[in-house]
């Protein structure tokens, strides 16, 4: 069973639906002991770095997050569900994340032309092999919606990268913990194609 962690802040539906479609089952939970026991785990994330970690907090879900990740049992994040796991992010302030992963979240710097939020779709450059990526080709089309990006301190964790004024992580994976900028659940064939190799790992 995949536990889709509900904290209030995440696409939700979404995400259930595209596991749905690939034939995952999935749950949409707050309750820890779910999420401990769950067999995969997956962090979505919409809105505001400050608000998603209170409520997290707040609904005593970082002790869960990080015991699934301690057992060692895949874990998914989706777009802020990615920025959450670094240590910090500069959204609004200087606010504290899971510090799963070394680095911060910075926001993208003004480049002329190009919008923030960076919003659609763009391509994600593999930078080494993944199952999570298996059968997706290099350079395949994601969707994204984010006015922040994750910099990681060691760029070996990096998956993937895109170039929107710079170049930066757009998806990364250190042993059992996968997470991805861009949106999954709205990237048509490859998103799933994500979503179904995420279930299949053991």
């Amino acid at each position: 069973m995949i536990a889709i962690i509900d904290y209030d802040m995440g696409n939700l539906r979404s995400v259930s639906k595209g596991f749905e479609r690939v034939g995952a089952e999935a749950l949409v939970t707050r309750d820890g002991r779910a999420i401990t026991d769950a067999s995969h785990v997956v962090l979505p994330g919409v809105g505001a770095f400050k608000d998603c970690m209170r409520n997290l907090e707040e609904y005593g879900l970082v002790g869960p997050i990080m015991r699934s990740i301690e057992k060692g049992k895949p874990f998914l994040g989706i777009c802020l569900g990615l920025q959450l796991l670094f240590e910090e992010s500069e959204e609004f302030g200087l606010h504290k994340g899971l510090g799963v992963i070394k680095g911060r979240v910075v926001r993208f710097p003004g480049t002329p032309g190009l919008k923030v939020p960076h919003m659609g779709w763009n391509e994600a450059e593999k930078r080494k092999d993944s199952p999570l990526l298996e059968g997706i080709e290099d350079n395949a089309f994601f969707y994204f919606v984010h006015s922040y990006y994750a910099s990681p301190d060691d760029r070996s964790v990096d998956l993937t990268t895109t170039g929107y004024g710079v170049e930066f992580t757009s998806a990364i994976e250190k042993d059992n913990v996968m997470a991805c900028q861009f949106h999954p659940e709205k990237s048509q064939k490859a998103g799933l194609r994500v979503l179904k190799n995420f279930s299949r790992l053991r």
